[in-house]
């Protein structure tokens, strides 16, 4: 793992890790917002995925374990690349519950839940830029490209020398039968 990764991931997972501790520990703080995201979204969870849970100290809950345990798997290097999607998918309905500006009336309230809002899509860029991260090694994508294009020159060499294979059993069934009408003439 290079430096910067190796410095990069604990300080994107921090907040994560600190945030969802608290917040493991000590959900009333965002159970209105919680419960204003499952009034609105809670019917639709539960006609597309009846298994989910829908009550608001629940939900935060999750939400805060998901963040704790992939925060850490992000700073500590262990899944990177999932523990950035799953952050990232943590991340969603934490800034669309918890800081949606566009609803508050008071100047000084939205710009604080709009400052906190761009917090987050900024994070949400460093996860996006972490999930993408191959530590310099060939992506999914990459790899089976290459296996296309190695599978491809192959056949174009095996089509390339069983022709020239050919060609020379050809040459020499004739140089044989040249030598046994010549055998056979004399």
């Amino acid at each position: 793992m290079s430096l910067v990764r190796m410095i990069a991931r604990p300080m994107l997972a921090t907040i994560f890790i600190a945030q969802g501790a608290k917040n493991l520990r000590d959900p009333e703080p965002l159970l209105p917002a919680a419960t204003r995201f499952s009034d609105r979204f809670g019917p639709t969870l539960q006609k597309r995925a009846p298994q989910v849970p829908t009550d608001p100290k629940t939900l935060v809950r999750i939400n805060a374990g998901v963040q704790v345990g992939a925060g850490l798997a992000l700073a500590t290097g262990r899944f990177p690349r999932l523990a950035s999607v799953a952050l990232l998918a943590s991340l969603v309905p934490t800034t669309f519950a918890g800081h949606p500006f566009w609803t508050v009336e008071d100047p000084t309230q939205r710009n604080t839940q709009r400052i906190q809002a761009m917090k987050n899509v900024g994070l949400a860029g460093g996860l996006l830029l972490a999930s993408v991260d191959t530590e310099g090694k060939p992506g999914l994508s990459w790899r089976a490209r290459r296996a296309a294009k190695d599978a491809k020159r192959a056949t174009k060499t095996a089509k390339r020398e069983a022709r020239l294979a050919a060609k020379a059993t050809a040459g020499q069934a004739r140089a044989g039968l040249r030598r046994s009408v010549k055998h056979t003439s004399s």
